[in-house]
């Protein structure tokens, strides 16, 4: 990590934490990543490699999604929950050449390896934490496509979840209304790669990818609301992140009476706070007019370009829809909810 941060350090960046803060410029950095063609170094994402000769069927016993399908030319989105079907942690699962990367925040890496090492019993599988030998960078912007094409000298793919490896080089389109691609390679590799996309492509701090994941309600569940929620309750269902045919994983047959014979009370949300006495944080409780009990948490928040901030939260579905939502207390800072880019009552065939 070391030789990365030096080189991310050289091209401007202020660091705290892994995260790159800002690249000298915050505010303006802020405005261009919805408007322009910008690098991030995605540094806050750990990568944990998967090997051996089980590992296809370890993982697939694990995760709410069918990881049958994913291959070199296939990313899926996925969730891994506890035997009450609750959603421990949310991630992107890769692969590259043989070998599967689960791409999750690099604060939870350690923990999900040590819990998944605890199910392994006599199996074939090795995990191995490859985030600083891999660091990974996303690129957004409506010309995204073209300058990851020019600087690595191969085409890059077009639909949400594809990916493709070529020359130790990974790349994976990730769901958005801007466009925005990962991509994962050795430090050396990588450096160049970013030198190369510099040049079109303005940097900016990671936070960005934090908000573009907001703004295309992609959950992110990591250590502070982890436990607490159903995929469905997420939207996971809509964004593709459970496959209902799969067979058996941890929490499978709760979430699959949820689908077929329960009523969803408490759904995903796109939410807006125009001004705040205090600064939104996830895990925040929300409530409804002369509601005396949360009616729903913050999951992900961040500052919005345009001023104040934009989040995900989930929400009672039937109080939401009809009353004012508000931050912390009843008659507190009032949310704006705004539409989400897909359908959340729709099911997408994983």
């Amino acid at each position: 990590m070391e030789q990365w941060t030096q080189f991310l350090q050289q091209a401007g960046a202020h660091i705290e934490a892994r995260t790159v803060l800002d690249f000298g410029q915050a505010a303006v950095e802020q405005q261009a990543v919805l408007q322009s063609d910008c690098i991030l170094d995605l540094s806050t994402l750990g990568l944990l490699q998967v090997t051996g000769n089980d590992a296809e069927k370890f993982l697939q016993g694990q995760f709410t999604n069918d990881v049958r399908q994913v291959n070199g030319q296939r990313s899926q989105r996925s969730a891994w929950c506890n035997a009450k079907g609750r959603v421990l942690y949310t991630f992107q699962l890769i692969k590259r050449d043989n070998t599967y990367l689960i791409l999750l925040p690099h604060e939870v890496l350690d923990a999900v390896q040590k819990r998944l090492k605890m199910f392994v019993l006599r199996s074939d599988v090795q995990f191995t934490d490859v985030s600083d030998q891999l660091p990974p960078i996303g690129v957004v912007g409506k010309n995204s496509q073209q300058l990851l094409a020019n600087a690595l000298g191969f085409s890059v793919p077009e639909e949400t979840n594809a990916s493709i490896t070529q020359e130790q080089t990974t790349i994976v389109r990730i769901a958005g209304q801007i466009p925005r691609y990962i991509v994962i390679s050795d430090l050396t590799t990588q450096s160049q790669t970013w030198q190369a996309l510099q040049k079109h492509a303005k940097p900016v701090g990671t936070h960005a990818w934090q908000l573009l994941d907001i703004l295309a309600g992609i959950p992110q569940i990591a250590t502070v609301l982890s436990d607490e929620f159903i995929p469905q309750m997420l939207n996971y269902q809509a964004i593709g992140g459970i496959n209902f045919k799969k067979g058996c994983y941890a929490g499978q047959e709760i979430v699959a009476r949820m689908q077929y014979l329960a009523t969803l009370k408490q759904r995903l949300y796109l939410v807006k706070i125009a001004n705040s006495s205090t600064t939104p944080q996830a895990g925040d409780n929300l409530y409804g007019t002369a509601d005396t009990q949360s009616i729903g948490k913050l999951v992900n928040i961040q500052a919005h370009p345009e001023g104040g901030y934009v989040g995900l939260a989930v929400l009672n579905i039937e109080q939401a829809d009809s009353n004012p939502v508000y931050l912390q207390q009843t008659n507190g800072t009032v949310l704006d909810l705004l539409e989400l880019p897909y359908d959340p009552t729709a099911t997408m065939a994983a």
